[in-house]
């Protein structure tokens, strides 16, 4: 029972970090209709960031805290900086153009961010430094480290603050808008040049702290280590209903907690042989089973009406 707890506790963290990234996937993809493949690299420049300022100041005497403190808004900051610069320079000059275009594109992209990672911080692994205490919180049973715990907390009220700024804000209603018809959304005084702009800062943001939080939990940085967290947070998007914000969280939880227990599940039926580096079949199985059973995803699809 303890061992299932534990299983349980790791798949929501894991879980929270894929939600954060695809819910800027399915922000993007619900304004713009475009699924912009580049967003585990920005993932990955968020945390490459952090592991350089952290680095600088390792030897400043400042607290773990501290760090955390003024990295994140750093990190954020670049990222946000980015994904504008890739939105204005690479996807607003294809934005009527034939969907294989844009799609291509955001591939491409993908490809010169990671070269570009390399060649700046070179292609070897690092360690990220830990910042916060390493001793586990035990919970009667299973444990959690300050790290997931932090993890947990930082998700949950980033998604409330992201919930309250879709549905409350005069941005949320524009973004909404903008994605039903920005035609008529361009009528009421809506400017949807601003509005994708602004969807696709909010997304690197939520990559940028969902990069930092995978390099403290795992405690390592390297040029590639955004494409699986991409891949994986997209199948989550896709999961709960590609363009439903709920569907996002949804399908990043469900995917975590079935990676989770599946290759805990796979470890102790195979004695150990089979376990973590084989969650990827479980993730993926369970997307086909239900995009098989319900192909517009557990919430379902959120398809604006641009007529």
């Amino acid at each position: 029972m303890d061992t299932f707890l534990q299983q349980i506790i790791n798949g929501l963290v894991l879980g929270s970090m894929y939600a954060l990234v695809a819910l800027g996937y399915t922000m993007v993809y619900g304004i713009v209709n475009l699924i912009n493949f580049a967003h585990g690299e920005v993932l990955m420049v968020g945390a490459m960031v952090a592991f350089t300022v952290i680095s600088l100041l390792g030897d400043s005497g400042l607290s773990g805290w501290m760090l955390l403190l003024i990295t994140t808004p750093i990190a954020m900051s670049v990222c946000a900086l980015l994904n504008f610069a890739i939105e204005k320079l690479a996807y607003k000059p294809l934005r009527n153009a034939p969907r294989l275009a844009p799609l291509i594109t955001a591939m491409g992209v993908s490809l010169l961010l990671q070269t570009l990672a390399m060649v700046i911080w070179k292609p070897n692994p690092k360690p990220f430094p830990q910042l916060l205490p390493l001793d586990p919180i035990d919970l009667g049973g299973p444990v959690i480290t300050v790290t997931q715990l932090m993890i947990l907390l930082v998700t949950a009220i980033v998604l409330v603050l992201l919930m309250m700024l879709v549905n409350s804000t005069r941005l949320g209603r524009s973004m909404r808008a903008t994605a039903e018809n920005p035609r008529v959304a361009a009528l009421m005084g809506v400017n949807p040049d601003r509005v994708i702009a602004a969807t696709f800062v909010i997304g690197a943001v939520l990559a940028a702290l969902a990069g930092m939080m995978w390099a403290a939990n795992y405690g390592t940085v390297q040029h590639a280590m955004g494409f699986l967290p991409g891949l994986k947070a997209f199948t989550a998007a896709v999961l709960g209903g590609i363009g439903n914000l709920p569907g996002a969280v949804v399908g990043g939880l469900l995917l975590g907690l079935v990676e989770a227990i599946g290759a805990g599940y796979l470890g102790d039926i195979t004695g150990g042989l089979l376990g973590s580096h084989y969650a990827d079949i479980f993730a993926f199985a369970a997307l086909i089973l239900v995009l098989t059973l319900r192909p517009s995803g557990l919430l379902g699809e959120r398809i604006a009406d641009r007529a």
